[in-house]
């Protein structure tokens, strides 16, 4: 619970002050140290736990080939993708296979995802595809994304529609792209306008590459200021106290050019931003995130 709601110290001191350890409480310290992107620690603390004789189970093996793909340690994520089954006896199921394609796609190994992919005993799901479009678009190959929807259309698969929420006052606020639907929508979009204009001065250039419309460069411009993580924050910004971080989530990872910009966004303000993506969480403050920009 901690972990997940951003307070990773609390869950290690939680973690600590347990006297009978199970591979409940490892695996939830592993996952919690991993999705913080403090992927070293993660694997010392697995080691830990190997070290104690507990015996892991399948989901602390998702967190330790999780906490690989989340700083790009190959030869590290095959070893411990390898011994699941030669060491545990650990057969793995399509979750472990999305964080060794995730791990590949991510560091620029793009054919040999495909490769692993192919290999699979089982035909690839939902999650899988997605994982291989994430990363083909971290690395600009549109073709490749273009074909992975296609092959994804084909097969019935459907990829999940992206949003953004946000709770103020015990309410939840949902956005999506473009969306227009909150009654502050003006308020918000004059907050973005503002922010496009603070951040430019500042040194952020758009990333235009992150839009796959064929359209005019202003116009990607104007698209990317539409990704619904920004308008969550936007809103954050015009909903809450200025002495608060203020806390986003979104289904999907979080694309290149909005993690650029909150970070500037934290220049540019002074506020704190702690944006929990599909894969882990991202705190920004001062210009600076802790992933090293390792999405």
């Amino acid at each position: 619970m901690y972990s997940k709601c951003r307070n990773i110290e609390a869950a290690f001191q939680v973690f600590t002050d347990i006297e009978d350890h199970t591979v409940i409480s490892w695996t939830s310290i592993v996952m919690g140290l991993a999705k913080h992107g403090f992927a070293t620690g993660a694997l010392k603390m697995f080691q830990e736990m190997l070290k104690t004789g507990i015996k892991p189970n399948e989901v602390t093996y998702i967190a330790v080939l999780s906490a690989c793909s989340h700083v790009g340690m190959i030869n590290e994520g095959w070893k411990h993708f390898n011994a699941m089954y030669e060491e545990h006896g650990i057969s793995p199921r399509m979750e472990h296979y999305a964080c060794m394609v995730d791990l590949l796609g991510r560091s620029g190994f793009l054919e040999e995802a495909i490769q692993f992919i192919n290999s699979m005993p089982f035909m690839a799901d939902a999650l899988v595809w997605r994982t291989l479009l994430g990363a083909c678009q971290g690395h600009g190959q549109w073709d490749e994304v273009v074909r992975i929807r296609k092959n994804m259309k084909e097969r019935n698969l459907v990829k999940e529609a992206g949003c953004s929420w946000i709770e103020t006052e015990n309410k939840v606020y949902k956005f999506h792209v473009g969306d227009t639907s909150h009654p502050q929508a003006r308020e918000i979009y004059e907050e973005l306008d503002q922010l496009s204009l603070k951040i430019k001065e500042l040194g952020y250039v758009p990333n235009t590459n992150f839009v796959l419309h064929d359209v005019e460069e202003e116009q990607k411009q104007q698209y990317l200021f539409q990704h619904n993580e920004k308008i969550a924050v936007a809103f954050g910004l015009i909903s809450t106290s200025k002495s608060k971080p203020i806390r986003v989530f979104k289904n999907l990872r979080v694309c290149g050019d909005c993690h650029t910009a909150m970070k500037y966004i934290s220049i540019a303000t002074g506020r704190e931003i702690v944006l929990r993506d599909s894969n882990r969480f991202h705190h920004f403050k001062g210009g600076a995130c802790p992933c090293n920009d390792y999405l």
